[in-house]
């Protein structure tokens, strides 16, 4: 029998359909909470995904790549509907729509995971679209809810999109209430305060929940980590960059890692952690989850660098 998970991420996994130009697509397996899975498997953490699949060759691709890293799909539900699609017109700046209306993920069912699943639950992860899509959105931030009440850590990232709309802002505040850890970018505030600048969007992204502690991450202008009154800041390594898919995500795995191996680490270093991830994400095409050598090794240097 498989270690129970202590780590767990609820939400979407999904395909993205990409533009190659004169009508070629490419299909890439993807969906921000499932990259955290993902990244968080590979880094050695016993982690699990709930969430709703298809059993079409779609929902086969994503079965294998979640087995090809180890991650616990004993709360991986497979349903008769159709995939997920996320339409990536253009990737630089991304345009992009989703065709999903019935699709499969809508249709995880909480209520269907087996007995005794959150027992040795330390973390669970919120966040990307699936909160922003009726009627899973409900059922997570409900199990959200459950799940702190039983003294599981909550980490939740936005991850903006455009159908975040002014419906969204209910769930935002509630979800940002119930985290430990918000991890947002710097696009995202932009995102989700369009009348706010950048300082005081954070302001108020933090005044949901002043004691959460809150990664704002700036791509390659760095990141900074704040907890009540304590902020540190850092630039990120210097990496040779193949693309930037999936880093914000491997940067969110990255921190909790670190703050679920390392719980004494200071704020700086659990920061150089989540840097570290994100950078080595950087390193290969898509959303693959981050070597953790080229992890440790930019870390080290990081970590060098600043002492």
């Amino acid at each position: 029998m498989p270690e129970a998970p202590q780590m767990l991420c609820a939400g979407e996994a999904l395909t993205d359909m990409i533009d190659q130009g004169g009508e070629q697509w490419v299909s890439r397996v993807g969906g921000s909470t499932w990259n955290v899975a993902r990244a968080l498997a590979v880094l050695g953490e016993p982690t699990a995904f709930a969430g709703a699949i298809s059993r079409d060759r779609f929902g086969d691709a994503l079965w294998v790549a979640s087995e090809a890293v180890g991650l616990d799909l004993r709360l991986t539900q497979r349903v008769p509907r159709s995939p997920l699609l996320a339409i990536v017109e253009k990737c630089e700046p991304p345009r992009y729509f989703f065709i999903g209306d019935d699709s499969a993920d809508l249709h995880f069912d909480p209520a269907a995971l087996p007995e005794g699943w959150a027992d040795a639950l330390r973390w669970a992860h919120f966040g990307g679209i699936s909160l922003a899509r009726e009627p899973l959105a409900a059922r997570l931030v409900a199990l959200a809810g459950l799940l702190k009440s039983k003294g599981v850590a909550i980490s939740y990232d936005p991850n903006y999109r455009n159908l975040m709309d002014e419906r969204y802002r209910p769930t935002l505040e509630r979800m940002a209430a119930l985290a430990d850890v918000i991890k947002v970018s710097d696009d995202d505030l932009r995102g989700l305060f369009p009348d706010l600048d950048l300082d005081d969007a954070l302001l108020r992204l933090r005044s949901f929940n002043p004691d959460a502690l809150c990664l704002l991450t700036r791509g390659g202008q760095g990141a900074s980590l704040l907890r009540g009154a304590e902020s540190v800041d850092a630039r990120a390594p210097r990496v040779a960059v193949v693309d930037t898919v999936g880093a914000g995500d491997a940067s969110v795995a990255g921190l909790l890692h670190s703050l679920a191996r390392h719980p004494d680490r200071t704020l700086q270093s659990h920061l150089h952690a989540a840097l570290a991830a994100g950078s080595a994400a950087c390193l290969q095409a898509g959303a693959t989850p981050p070597p953790p050598a080229a992890m440790q090794a930019l870390f080290d240097q990081i970590e060098g660098d600043a002492s």
